[in-house]
């Protein structure tokens, strides 16, 4: 490993030294003659050129290099193109609910001290979706809340756990608090982290986070992947019961950038990861297509902004996005998303 690493140095010192890249820029002058084999764009604010062999549609983006990312509209051109509404829509008036990932709690955070009405602005709501939202970090327990409240389906056993691991309750007023909450929302944002889950083997029903390890029965208690069709089946449910109950409100679906804490596959934990990101990125994206035609349903690029746009924006840990980084994501989603 230590002679890898030093081969790549010397590699790395070299085309430093010579000025030389192997990457190609296809750059070509303003000025010179246009041929017909090839098309042409502009991108970090030069004209280059690309086969044109291939057609390419009607809605041609290509890929940013990196001096394109310093361009001051690269987030709305290269991130949020597509994605970003056409202005601002959430007010100080709006009742706004945040919940799914450790993520969305900065979410909540930020929203609160801005002085919207996260919540409300009532953070000590006896509801799951407040005091364990960050936990809730699945697209199938995700949508257990939704049943729960709209369709009183409780869990058949105890898979709802609070982050001490103590049992969470499944009383008849946090479900009539949760409804509440839900019938209250205007803008619901729903951030999903993982993919990865445990599950009780007799019923199928999907734990929140980790089962608690007093708890755990390996002939009660299973470990799986929910694929992509779970998640994107999760997702319409979900999106079902917020327009069955709530049709004008905004949903906002967001992707965490927090990556596994650890796999329980047996295999590498950042392989597992990229899969289990993948799988709910395709699920929201597959949705997204499935409802083009409503445009009340957003995604932000949370995700991509960081793990495509910034530059090592994680702390040590290479989990937990730095503290700049969740306040310039923030700043993003205030300046087009926040009225």
């Amino acid at each position: 490993m230590k002679k890898i690493k030093k081969n790549l140095k010397r590699l790395k010192d070299t085309f430093e030294k010579k000025g030389k890249s192997k990457a190609k820029d296809f750059i070509v002058d303003d000025y010179a003659k246009e041929q017909e084999q090839f098309v042409y764009y502009r991108t970090a604010g030069k004209k280059r050129y690309a086969h044109g062999t291939w057609y390419r549609g009607e809605h041609t983006n290509f890929h940013p290099m990196r001096e394109s990312l310093n361009e001051p509209d690269a987030i709305v051109k290269y991130i949020g193109h597509g994605w970003f509404p056409s202005e601002p829509f959430i007010t100080k008036k709006h009742y706004i609910t945040a919940f799914g990932s450790c993520f969305a709690a900065n979410v909540t955070k930020f929203l609160f001290s801005e002085g919207y009405k996260v919540f409300g602005k009532d953070l000590s709501l006896n509801s799951h979706v407040v005091r364990s939202g960050e936990g809730i970090v699945n697209s199938a327990a995700l949508l257990q809340q939704f049943e729960w409240a709209y369709n009183d389906t409780k869990p058949q056993g105890e898979i709802w756990h609070h982050k001490d691991g103590s049992t969470a309750e499944v009383t008849d007023d946090i479900r009539d608090l949760t409804r509440g909450i839900f019938s209250q929302t205007d803008i619901f944002i729903l951030t999903l982290g993982l993919s990865e889950v445990w599950y009780d083997k007799c019923n199928g029903e999907v734990f929140w986070r980790g089962i608690p390890k007093k708890l755990f029965d390996s002939e009660k208690h299973g470990f799986r992947l929910l694929s992509t069709t779970e998640n994107r089946e999760n997702l319409r449910c979900v999106y079902d019961i917020i327009r069955a109950h709530r049709p004008n409100s905004k949903i906002i679906l967001t992707l965490s950038p927090v990556p596994l804490a650890a796999t329980f596959r047996p295999i590498s934990c950042i392989t597992a990861n990229a899969v289990s990101k993948a799988s709910l990125r395709v699920a929201i994206d597959e949705l997204m297509r499935e409802l083009e035609n409503d445009p009340d349903l957003y995604y932000f690029p949370s995700y991509e902004l960081v793990t495509a746009y910034l530059e090592n924006p994680m702390e040590p840990d290479m989990r937990h996005p730095k503290p700049e980084i969740v306040a310039f994501i923030m700043q993003i989603f205030k300046k087009y998303f926040l009225c």
